[in-house]
């Protein structure tokens, strides 16, 4: 099954009031597992980026100057999107500024019925624990030491893998007992060979044997003796 983990930064919290989105990362996922394929861009918002906003991920408005409009890269990125869920955190904000730039680019809107979001996720699965990514990566041993600044990419990568151990964890991607081909190997064991060695004969010397016979002599009462004379 494909899936799309993805993740927005924008230039505040709200689309309808002006804000404006100004990166959006893409994650391809297939049956859990990362394939590899990515779709990831940086938009000019046509606006100042407010100061609170860019320390958050550090998007000025030097480095957008010159990066496309929205409506520029829809296209290629609702061809990336094709029609298969779509994940994200806190998935609201992301579907309301996917969708408000989309209406500004005359597109259609992404169905909410294809969000699925990973904050309710993580609520239901873990009541009472906090559902921060960073949070939610430090719970599943995920290494997020590389994320200095929040970026749409870097987030979406941790979040698919967020997003695997919420939904049953790595051993998901392991094949099925049923799909699994047994070899079974049978054999009879093959005795080895007997080694038949030639007896070995160990002869006592005239003066062992009396060294023997002095010995006997000297035992009180022998059972041998007992027994012949009874």
């Amino acid at each position: 099954m494909r899936e799309i983990v993805f993740d927005t930064e924008t230039t505040g919290f709200s689309f309808d009031n002006g804000d404006r989105m100004v990166e959006i990362g893409c994650v391809e996922i297939v049956n859990r597992v990362e394939t590899g394929r990515t779709f990831h861009a940086y938009f000019n918002p046509e606006r100042a980026m407010p100061p609170e906003a860019q320390r958050i991920h550090g998007l000025g408005d030097a480095f957008l100057a010159d990066k496309p409009l929205f409506s520029h890269q829809a296209e290629a990125l609702i061809e990336f999107l094709g029609d298969c869920p779509l994940i994200a955190h806190n998935a609201g904000f992301d579907f309301g500024f996917l969708n408000g730039e989309l209406a500004r680019a005359g597109r259609a809107p992404i169905d909410m019925g294809r969000m699925i979001d990973t904050v309710a996720m993580a609520r239901t699965r873990h009541p009472g624990a906090k559902h921060s990514l960073d949070a939610l990566c430090s719970r599943y041993g995920i290494d997020r030491s590389h994320r200095v600044l929040h970026g749409a990419l870097l987030d979406a990568q941790l979040l698919s893998q967020v997003y695997v151990e919420l939904t049953g964890g790595r051993q998901i991607g392991l094949t099925l007992v049923s799909e699994t081909v047994e070899i079974q190997t049978s054999f009879a064991p093959v005795a080895a060979p007997a080694v038949v060695r030639p007896p070995r004969l160990f002869e006592p010397s005239e003066a062992e044997l009396a060294r023997h016979a002095a010995f006997i002599e000297k035992i009180a009462n022998p059972l041998w003796r007992l027994e012949a004379s009874g």
